[in-house]
């Protein structure tokens, strides 16, 4: 689960109250002043313990980090205990939206309640240590971890080896079933404190519209594409039938999803060689440039930092190359999935990644550095990321028409 500091649970009211006839526009911009300074320290201090669990995981930097997000969460709540004497005050654009924000600013908002709040600190942290840490064993003397699985998928035309490694995988969130589905209810729990019905419309309440209208605007721009999406997605599955065969590829309906080179199917980049037309122009490889000109891996992400310079962005920190991971430690569990953090909203950016060098990786490298930049300057009443609506969850929601071959 990629974390940066707009996933610290930030539980902020929503509930409507008439505004106290003493209530001011001045007081509503004193409270945001003092709101953001007090959670700027809990969320330094959350992400730097955040930071340590993800990059060392062990038990003690899991409990650590728990109690760390719990702290800020309990500020949350008591300043959202605070912030219900403003709604329905006439205020500034700008104060409006900022209290706007505050309120939706958050992934998986913690109820009310001390006990569970710190219940969802608790599960959170076990499920991305799980994840960081999580090993398929096919023997007893060889374990695969997914830096190693997700090259195999990319590289491998052995379909069975294939399934193996697909499914290999899926049996480390097995033991995390459990606590996601209380991870759900808590956070379902926590937006309807926050006024929404459920944690889903309040995501899809973060983009200057509502949920309902957000939702028919992401199916109007579906069926834009879909025509593209179905053609591709035919092609795709007939040239793979004519690689792996019908009794693995059918005829109609979902592409196996271990058959196309992504560990989650959501890139397909990786089986351009089996599916690309005959006649196509065969490009270039990255991947075998990458190697031939010897990039490690900081040149790989320096590459990425010259084209933002090319565009008028700051050069990085100093500290960003001192203070990132770039490389899988071999001495150590950490969480490896790429994720951009900014531990003090100044200057401590970094990136944790476990770089490979191959083409993947060079473009996920460079984009993932893209984030620092708008992350570096936002307050916590305007910390938020309308563009996640347009990537992943979007990609998630219409693209992944894909199954694996049970």
């Amino acid at each position: 689960m990629v974390r940066c500091l707009v996933l610290i649970v930030v539980a902020l009211a929503a509930t409507p109250v008439l505004a106290q006839p003493t209530t001011s526009e001045a007081e509503a911009a004193a409270f945001i002043k003092r709101a953001e300074k007090e959670l700027l320290a809990v969320w330094e201090d959350s992400a730097r313990a955040s930071w340590v669990q993800s990059t060392y995981i062990t038990e003690d930097t899991q409990i650590l980090a728990s109690k760390a997000s719990e702290k800020a969460t309990a500020l949350a709540v008591q300043l959202a205990q605070e912030a219900v004497r403003f709604q329905g005050v006439e205020l500034s654009e700008d104060l409006s939206r900022k209290l706007l924000l505050l309120r939706l600013a958050l992934t998986v908002p913690a109820p009310s309640n001390p006990e569970e709040t710190a219940e969802l600190a608790r599960i959170e942290t076990s499920m991305e240590s799980t994840y960081g840490a999580g090993k398929y064993c096919p023997d007893q003397d060889e374990c695969w971890d997914l830096q190693k699985m997700s090259a195999m998928i990319a590289e491998s035309r052995d379909a069975n080896h294939l399934l193996e490694v697909w499914r290999g995988w899926r049996t480390v969130s097995a033991p995390m079933r459990e606590e996601f589905i209380r991870y759900a209810e808590l956070g379902n729990k926590g937006a309807r404190d926050l006024g929404f019905d459920d944690l889903g419309t309040m995501w899809r309440s973060k983009y200057d519209m509502p949920a309902d209208a957000f939702a028919a605007e992401l199916d109007r721009l579906w069926e834009q594409v879909r025509p593209l999406y179905v053609s591709l997605h035919a092609y795709v599955r007939t040239r793979l039938r004519e690689t792996y065969g019908a009794e693995l590829v059918p005829e109609n309906g979902h592409i196996p999803a271990h058959l196309l080179g992504n560990m989650w199917a959501q890139s397909w980049s990786n089986v351009y060689d089996l599916v690309a037309p005959p006649d196509a122009d065969p490009g270039y490889d990255l991947t075998k440039r990458l190697v031939e000109k010897r990039l490690d891996e900081l040149e790989m992400v320096r590459y990425g930092e010259r084209f933002f310079l090319s565009l008028g962005f700051e050069p990085l920190p100093e500290t960003f190359w001192t203070r990132s991971l770039f490389v899988q430690p071999r001495d150590r569990d950490v969480v490896c999935h790429a994720s951009a953090w900014n531990l003090d909203d100044a200057e401590d950016l970094r990136i944790k990644m476990c770089i490979n060098i191959n083409a993947e990786d060079f473009t996920t490298s460079s984009g993932t550095i893209s984030t620092s930049a708008p992350i570096k300057t936002c307050l916590p009443s305007t910390a938020t990321a309308p563009m996640t609506a347009f990537t992943r969850p979007s990609a998630t929601r219409w693209l992944s028409r894909s199954r694996p071959l049970t």
